[in-house]
């Protein structure tokens, strides 16, 4: 049996047709006659009923897909595996991050790690925080780094760092030394308050301002960077994790208003995994080091 047939069998199964199929592979449509004919001998059952130019799977066709797949599965996660080591990889893990996450501190934590791990294969996949637990359960990925904790009895949760909030508003020229100082009720009284940018802090955070502050008008938008590019342009204000505005405050381009009436949350940072390996540890100590 050769895996060119299983491969001709699994798209024929999906797909339904045959002249699909050879469009799908970049083979002739006889090739794949050819397959399915040789695969059904090498079996001694009939895999498909033909009915017309279209073909399903008989009940053997059915049972043995799911077989199929899982040998295809195993023989290309062989072929990764020895891709991997013959460029030099000894170890390989697979993280899903926030996008939150994903556009602070972890481009850089992710490049000096790697310089300093050559042996290491890191994928990184960006899933929202709260479907990132259901991924780790799933074993879709290794690690989650989440805004958001674990809760799954089967999950292990680490709490990395916390992150200061702050207020931010977009920077209106003025001489920070001689200008009087920002207004927190006058910035939340005169702008759109952008909000639900961060998974975690924004419901309880919204019923204190609107008890201190009713009058403030508030816009949801979903993602942080999206936030910072309506605050810049005049839209609104919003309250933000540090350090996701760290190079825009030095830039001068936004700005921190301070906040005396209204306690503050923090943004934290969480490691969700189902297993403590070794590899994944050291990886995750390596970025506890690097303080927000």
């Amino acid at each position: 049996m050769e895996f060119s047939w299983l491969t001709t069998f699994i798209t024929a199964a999906e797909s339904g047709n045959f002249r699909k199929t050879a469009e799908l592979l970049f083979i002739s449509q006889p090739s794949v006659t050819v397959h399915i004919k040789l695969l059904e001998k090498e079996l001694g059952v009939d895999l498909f009923l033909r009915e017309g130019k279209r073909v399903k799977l008989t009940e053997e066709g059915r049972k043995f897909l799911i077989h199929s797949k899982r040998v295809m599965k195993a023989y290309e996660e062989g072929l990764e595996d020895l891709s991997a080591y013959t460029q030099g990889y000894s170890t390989k893990f697979t993280i899903a991050i926030s996008p939150l996450i994903a556009d602070t501190i972890l481009p850089f934590v992710l490049k000096t790690y790697l310089n300093q791990h050559p042996e290491v294969e890191i994928s990184v996949k960006i899933i929202e925080s709260v479907d990132i637990e259901a991924a780790v359960l799933k074993e879709e990925v290794d690690i989650g780094l989440s805004c958001l904790p674990g809760n799954h009895e089967q999950l292990i949760s680490e709490l990395l760092f916390k992150d200061r909030v702050i207020l931010v508003a977009p920077h209106d020229g003025r001489d920070e030394e001689t200008a009087p100082p920002y207004d927190e009720e006058e910035i939340l009284t005169s702008s759109y308050l952008l909000t639900h940018n961060h998974p975690a802090y924004w419901d309880s955070l919204s019923r204190v301002i609107k008890t201190k502050y009713p009058s403030v008008r508030m816009m949801k938008v979903s993602q942080v960077h999206i936030t910072k590019r309506f605050i810049a342009e005049g839209l609104g204000v919003s309250f933000l994790p540090i350090s996701t505005v760290r190079r825009e405050l030095l830039e001068g381009r936004l700005v921190e208003v301070p906040c005396h009436q209204i306690s503050l949350p923090e943004a934290c940072t969480y490691a969700i995994m189902k297993y403590e390996h070794t590899n994944q540890q050291e990886f995750l100590r390596y970025l506890s080091n690097f303080r927000i």
